[in-house]
């Protein structure tokens, strides 16, 4: 009888090792300062075709509005061979936790269309509000950041905008992130 219980048992965990599931692999990724729902959406989609999806997936009601330290699921196609014991197969899908690893290097795309940093959303924001010119006026606003000629005194120089347009942001805002969140709310900062 002895044997019989070893050959079962035996036979039960070696089809539980030749079994697997196919799972979703979410993964859990920390928002960092500087993250947009763009940028987190390139990092795991390569597109940022996924903003909306991960969002809802974190019940997130402002897109443009994530904080550092908060948490989000991130639910991708990604699908990992998990094997399963025989005996614990059920209906209930399994999950993995992956830790999530930033890339040390950034693709010009992902640089260009979603920023992650300060020097990317503030050259977003130059691009949105004068295509990058110190020149451009739009009739009032001056310059590549079309700030209130007030706030220059008359000093139109590239060093003066960008020390400009440095203070009124951290001022105003606290950081280019931010203003960069608020432009995408409103069409301006």
């Amino acid at each position: 009888m002895k044997s019989l219980k070893t050959l079962i048992f035996g036979s039960t965990f070696a089809l539980g090792l030749l079994f697997s599931t196919t799972v979703l692999a979410d993964s859990v990724y920390t928002v960092k300062a500087g993250d947009t729902l763009s940028s987190i959406s390139l990092e795991f989609f390569g597109s940022n075709n996924n903003i909306e999806q991960i969002a809802k997936d974190n019940n997130i009601k402002n897109m443009n509005m994530i904080f550092p330290g908060q948490e989000l699921t991130i639910k991708t196609d990604e699908k990992t061979e998990t094997p399963v014991e025989a005996s614990a197969v059920s209906s209930e899908p399994v999950q993995e936790e992956n830790t999530y690893v930033a890339p040390q290097q950034e693709t010009q795309a992902a640089v260009s269309s979603a920023p992650a940093t300060t020097s990317n959303a503030k050259e977003w924001i130059a691009q949105k509000e004068s295509g990058g010119d110190y020149n451009a006026t739009n009739g009032y606003h001056i310059g590549r950041y079309q700030l209130d000629p007030s706030y220059l005194n008359g000093d139109y120089s590239p060093a003066n905008q960008e020390r400009v347009a440095d203070q009124y942001v951290a001022g105003r805002y606290g950081s280019w992130e931010n203003a960069q969140a608020f432009w995408m709310n409103n069409g301006w900062y």
